[in-house]
């Protein structure tokens, strides 16, 4: 085996949350001295070429085929030829793929099956068929993985829970989500000109525009709060929900106080400069952009949804927690927050262990590896 080797499988819409933990994990672990391979499925992400370029260690390995299943002969051949001592997947239809992959190739490959989401909130919401593969997948399959990891307490209890898998075998390990840099880098104020306006205090909303986000509830809590006091609410992201919000908001009288500018890829300089940063998800795994927002040391509000703003907000001791669904809880604790935000040292230190280098060491710890291949 090829102990200084790691084979990482994903297979991503390139703008995920999946593609952002392999666009900082993986040339972390090659900047440690590991040599790690991005096996890649055409057309899809992560789109790393570039970043590879530039990092010795660091190889993208094309399988030659757009659709997941299709490639298992690729990387059939590729464990055979290179050997590496572990492999990592995400999601559920790529970790099958990487278990009878690897179970093809008789290679000992160790396999390290990750899960990022709360599996029985996000599987109430799909049909039947895809509940009872998932459900049997986790149950029946992952037992032959080397170790399921997780983002979240609340994933891994969750998941141990629904799906019977062995409690022993889930480790539950920080996302590398924060540079180093965010924690105490001063960056520049956004142009549009709600940064701009401090009568008008902003409230941002970060993420797709689905169901899953829940933003309708964000837009109908934030115009409970409009009758209050003057403020405004952007909403960066793209999605299926997105008329829907604009109309809304228009039936709501605050359509003069939205707006919806679209996706931003790294939105640091407006979540630092926004007033305050509100989660409004259904379910996580554990919120990304939430982690980002204590690094810049943003005053937030949550929900309580299943899985990571409570563990993330300490219980609610650094920043509000709020049922899932409740406009009118969501108004108060925006008003409560605008009114007395958190100290921002204080929030930045609980996104400590979401740096990169903190969560890579995390990575590698828990697929057995040493935190440095030199």
């Amino acid at each position: 085996m090829d102990t200084s080797r790691i084979a990482c499988l994903f297979s991503t819409s390139g703008h995920s949350g999946v593609d952002r933990l392999a666009q900082h994990l993986l040339p972390a672990m090659a900047r440690r001295g590991y040599r790690v391979d991005l096996l890649k499925v055409r057309r899809h992400g992560p789109h790393l070429a570039a970043v590879a370029a530039e990092t010795p260690g660091l190889e993208v390995v094309e399988l030659g085929s757009r659709h997941t299943y299709a490639c298992i002969p690729a990387i059939v051949r590729y464990l055979r030829r290179r050997r590496p001592l572990v492999m990592l997947s995400d999601k559920d239809r790529v970790n099958r793929t990487a278990l009878l992959a690897r179970a093809l190739s008789g290679v000992p490959t160790r396999l390290y099956l990750r899960s990022g989401t709360t599996l029985s909130v996000s599987l109430a919401n799909r049909g039947a068929f895809q509940r009872r593969l998932q459900r049997w997948s986790f149950a029946r399959l992952y037992r032959h993985a080397a170790g399921v990891l997780v983002p979240s307490q609340g994933a891994a209890a969750d998941l141990a829970a629904y799906a019977g898998l062995d409690a022993a075998q889930i480790q539950v390990v920080p996302t590398p989500v924060v540079p180093a840099a965010l924690l105490d880098t001063a960056l520049p104020t956004p142009e549009h000109p709600w940064f701009h306006d401090p009568a008008a205090p902003l409230i941002l909303g970060v993420g797709e525009l689905s169901p899953r986000k829940d933003f309708m509830t964000l837009l109908r809590g934030f115009a409970q709060l409009r009758t209050q006091r003057c403020c405004r609410l952007m909403i960066l992201g793209e999605g299926s929900e997105r008329e829907a919000l604009l109309a809304e908001a228009t039936a709501l009288g605050v359509a003069d106080d939205v707006t919806l500018p679209g996706f931003v890829p790294k939105p640091y300089a407006e979540i630092a400069h926004a007033d305050l940063f509100a989660l409004s998800s259904r379910w996580e795994g554990m919120p990304l952009v939430l982690v980002e927002a204590l690094a810049l040391g943003t005053a937030v509000v949550a929900t309580d949804c299943p899985s990571g703003p409570r563990e993330l907000l300490a219980d609610g001791d650094q920043g509000w927690l709020v049922p899932v669904g409740d406009a009118a809880a969501l108004a108060a604790a925006l008003a409560a927050t605008l009114a007395a935000p958190q100290h921002a040292d204080a929030l930045r230190e609980a996104a400590r262990p979401y740096t990169i280098e903190a969560a890579t060491t995390a990575y590698l710890t828990a697929m057995g590896l040493a935190p440095s291949a030199c």
